[in-house]
């Protein structure tokens, strides 16, 4: 019986909201403007970090990296799921749903990596400010940035290739508004063990272990602030990493709320609408929270905009 229910798959059928046409009229203008919020914050952010020279400084690359890092994770999910709000016919190809779990993993891993990288750059930058020029230089950035982009990539497509190969049943279903993994797997007939055990492996190497670094790096930056003599002293050491701690306190506690949250036997509509806001409106604060927590950015921006201005 299970044989004859394996069937090949071509496509998935994304349920999302289905059924639910009045949380679908009112999610799409919303969705629709957060994702425009995302994409013109991070390429503001961007910009200002390639056109201003002040700003090119290994902070300013790796936030640069953290705004293309949102662009790109928005992008593999929010645009389909634009359509398929308005849409009836809410289905993906088989290979369109390898490719968005794909690049869903490797974003949102990369993300992990490197703002332990951004925590370990704050940490030298005031725990080791003489030689901060020559122990974060911009060949060491590269590295860094490059070695995590490359390596979560690698992660994600092992994790997609061992999850796609596995026979699918029924309908093909995916109870979900993207190519989740989990859910994806719930689908399948055969044995998702090693599945299971690769992303199990990748949770702990990928959440627990840079958060730890990061609450260590923020350990010692403490420490050393605290020693500053001068009240001025201390409040400008710890401006210069307010925003990515905002930053780090956002992503961190949204993940665990939405993974250590008791889990009800039947999916609710409501953890579905909290589960979409929670990945639109996170890659959109970034942006904001750097602007509004960083004077350089926003005296940066200022400038990039008057000499647009003036040029007119």
């Amino acid at each position: 019986m299970e044989l004859a229910n394996r069937t090949e798959a071509s496509e998935f059928f994304l349920k999302g909201f289905s059924g639910y046409p009045a949380i679908e009229r009112l999610l799409f203008p919303l969705c629709l403007a957060m994702y425009l919020v995302t994409l013109l914050g991070n390429a503001a952010i961007i910009a200002v970090s390639v056109l201003d020279v002040r700003l090119h400084t290994p902070m300013y690359f790796f936030l640069g990296n953290l705004s293309i890092l949102d662009i790109c994770y928005t992008s593999t999910f929010v645009p389909l799921m634009l359509v398929h709000l308005l849409s009836a016919w809410k289905t993906i190809s088989f290979i369109g749903c390898a490719i968005q779990m794909c690049l869903s993993l490797a974003t949102g891993s990369t993300e992990c990596l490197l703002l332990a990288i951004m925590a370990y750059d704050r940490y030298l930058a005031i725990c080791q400010p003489l030689r901060y020029p020559v122990l974060m230089s911009h060949r060491l950035c590269v590295l860094l940035a490059g070695a995590a982009w490359a390596l979560c990539l690698l992660k994600s497509v092992s994790e997609t290739v061992i999850a796609m190969r596995l026979p699918f049943c029924g309908q093909h279903v995916v109870s979900h508004f993207t190519c989740e993994i989990l859910a994806v797997l719930k689908l399948a007939c055969g044995d998702t063990s090693i599945s299971e055990d690769f992303l199990l492996v990748g949770a702990i190497l990928l959440l627990p272990v840079p958060l730890t670094f990061i609450c260590l790096s923020y350990t010692l930056i403490l420490a050393t602030i605290l020693r500053v003599p001068s009240a001025a002293g201390r409040r400008k050491a710890f401006s210069t990493c307010s925003a990515h701690l905002a930053v780090v306190l956002l992503f961190y506690g949204t993940v665990i709320f939405m993974y250590m949250k008791p889990k009800s036997k039947e999916a609710r509509i409501s953890d579905e609408v909290f589960t979409v806001l929670y990945a639109v409106v996170t890659p959109m604060l970034n942006p904001v929270i750097y602007s509004l927590r960083n004077k350089e950015v926003k005296e940066a921006a200022s400038k990039v905009w008057g000499r647009r201005r003036t040029s007119k």
